[in-house]
């Protein structure tokens, strides 16, 4: 049962992270707020040891002080510096640099690709879809939360609360 939720809890919140930033080019507090407690609970099904609990709060609490400085510098969205945050905790210290590398490069390759796809007209009939004639409009910034999202998917299956919960 607690591989269950380790397999799905995470997955499934970035999933819906990277589709709401697509479709909205917004990321609820509700998600991050989730993906917190998800994090507690999982923690303590797991028998994560209370201090590696508070080490990666206060992985994500850093990452939080970080984000939040990029944010007032206009360089991330609110939504992408708590989602890093809230993601940074279930990965904790161990993982947060590859994590970091990791939402670099795909924010790169999201934002070369955006860059060109924007550059080519859309048919009309794409264009009738709003989220699509947002993401085309070369005024909009970039879903960034995607790259967050797979770079926490890709680095997941390394953190100590996903190793706790699959027993190895």
């Amino acid at each position: 049962m607690i591989e269950n939720a380790a397999l799905i809890i995470f997955p499934a919140l970035m999933a819906y992270a990277a589709s709401s930033d697509l479709l909205t080019m917004t990321i609820s507090n509700r998600i991050s707020i989730a993906l917190v407690v998800s994090f507690l609970a999982l923690a303590f099904a797991v028998q994560m040891p209370l201090q590696d609990i508070m080490v990666s709060l206060g992985c994500g609490l850093a990452i939080l002080a970080l984000t939040f400085a990029l944010f007032c510098f206009g360089w991330i969205g609110g939504g992408d510096a708590k989602l890093a945050a809230a993601t940074s905790i279930w990965l904790g210290w161990g993982q947060v640099l590859d994590y970091g590398i990791a939402a670099s490069i795909f924010g790169g390759l999201l934002t070369i690709v955006l860059i060109q796809v924007r550059k080519w007209p859309l048919p009309q009939v794409l264009m009738r879809q709003p989220w699509i004639a947002r993401l085309h409009d070369n005024a909009t910034g970039i879903p960034y939360g995607i790259a967050l999202a797979a770079a926490g998917l890709v680095v997941y299956p390394h953190s100590q609360v996903w190793l706790r919960a699959i027993g190895a």
